[in-house]
């Protein structure tokens, strides 16, 4: 091993970021739509694929549309993975999913040219679908994978224009018949780069997140029902008041989160009021809370207290309150052997790293309860994302590439 420490150049990753981000753009800068099974994800892939091969990789694509880049391994057939997913949301920007695909790219690139080939089987994967855009496939191409994906599926889940997943898979040359072929069970480990999505690498002036778990949610629609009256005639201490029970009760369950502390988070952000006239007393309303918190002892217990405030406060209102579950999502915690390994790789780089966990949901989160699993986070600037002016300057991506390099040559060489 010529050079102990691999460095991927700069110049590099600005080519490759720059290139694929433009699959799917709608104008400049103005944000991508690449949709699971749609034209320009098609191209992506086509291009992904491409790369694989002048870098001297083995490629192929499974049932499901995943593409793959093989270094084997002298010594093992079991192979160590990296990669992220190709799709975007809406409008999204040029790094998250794709980047973690194009520093596993440069990364391997570099270990070709100053190690040669690895004793353990090396893949770089480009996911077919997370971010559920088109279709609500949650992690599709993972759950290919890991032999997860239900047998009504393709045939029940359907975009906004009413085709199925199937029709859809079928116009891109797949057989959704065949999805049970994608199931791998030769991965040994999954390591997975991508932007942080928030502002605190950037704030800070750290250049790598080691991801310490991927944060579990509870998703609950709360429903408020008081008595609808005249807006103008119905005195102040007269009314039950829909809409002031369910804003005490946000703010409650704010006042929580705040008070747990970072990475605590509660979030409300789709509300239904009724009747909704501006002259009428709110007879129903309708909210949501999203609350994340890594830790699912913690996660449970600020569960139980919004829901205890919210019951609370339309006791003392006069209103009556009901609170469904719509979605639990347990934490996923990082392996800790290879989270070590990424702090080794980014200090043999040179470079600033911390633990921290992740707010967002990764296709991480699919396979940590299956093999070791680790994540790399790198800056987002501002903290942008699913959008537009989603940015991690080339700089920052070629050191996450480099620490990516790192950590892939420890596990497998």
């Amino acid at each position: 091993m010529s050079d102990p420490f691999p460095k991927v150049a700069t110049r590099r990753m600005e080519e490759l970021v720059t290139e694929l981000g433009r699959v799917g753009e709608q104008q400049p800068g103005g944000g991508l739509i690449r949709f699971a099974y749609d034209d320009a994800w098609r191209a992506a892939g086509a291009l992904v694929a491409r790369w694989m091969t002048e870098v001297g990789l083995q490629v192929r694509t499974d049932a499901v549309g995943n593409v793959f880049g093989r270094l084997p391994g002298t010594e093992s057939a079991s192979t160590v993975l990296t990669g992220s997913h190709i799709d975007t949301v809406r409008f999204g920007g040029r790094y998250d999913g794709a980047l973690g695909i194009l520093t596993g790219l440069a990364a391997i690139e570099e270990l070709i040219r100053t190690c040669g080939r690895p004793r353990r089987s090396l893949e770089l994967v480009a996911l077919c679908e997370e971010e559920s855009s088109r279709f609500a496939a949650d992690f599709f191409g993972s759950r290919a994978m890991l032999g997860t994906i239900g047998p009504d599926e393709p045939d029940t889940l359907r975009d906004a224009d009413g085709v199925t997943l199937a029709a859809a898979m079928r116009r891109v040359g797949l057989d959704p018949a065949a999805i049970g072929s994608a199931r791998r069970t030769d991965v040994e480990a999954f390591v997975e780069l991508h932007i942080e999505q928030g502002r605190v690498l950037y704030d800070e002036g750290t250049q790598i997140g080691v991801v310490s778990a991927i944060t579990g949610l509870r998703w609950l629609d709360v429903t408020v029902t008081g008595r609808a009256d005249h807006a103008g005639a119905t005195p102040m201490d007269l009314r039950l008041d829909a809409m002031q029970g369910a804003a005490e009760m946000t703010q409650a369950a704010t006042a929580l989160a705040e008070a747990e502390g970072r990475p605590a988070v509660a979030t409300c952000g789709m509300w239904q009021v009724h009747p909704g006239g501006v002259n009428i007393v709110p007879e129903r309303v309708t909210f949501s809370i999203d609350l994340r918190h890594p830790g699912e002892a913690t996660l449970d217990r600020l569960a139980g207290r919004i829901r205890q405030e919210c019951e609370r406060i339309a006791t003392r209102r006069g209103l009556e309150v009901t609170l469904d579950d719509t979605k639990a999502v347990a934490p996923a915690p990082m392996d800790e052997p290879l989270q070590k390994v990424i702090a080794e790789a980014a200090e043999g780089q040179g470079v600033s790293a911390r633990p921290m966990p992740s707010g967002a949901g990764h296709d991480s989160q699919m396979w940590a309860p299956h093999v070791p699993t680790a994540m790399i986070f790198v800056p987002s600037v501002e903290g942008r994302s699913h959008c537009p002016e989603e940015y991690t300057p080339a700089e920052d991506c070629a050191v996450g590439a480099s620490v990516l390099a790192g950590t892939l040559r420890d596990i497998a060489y």
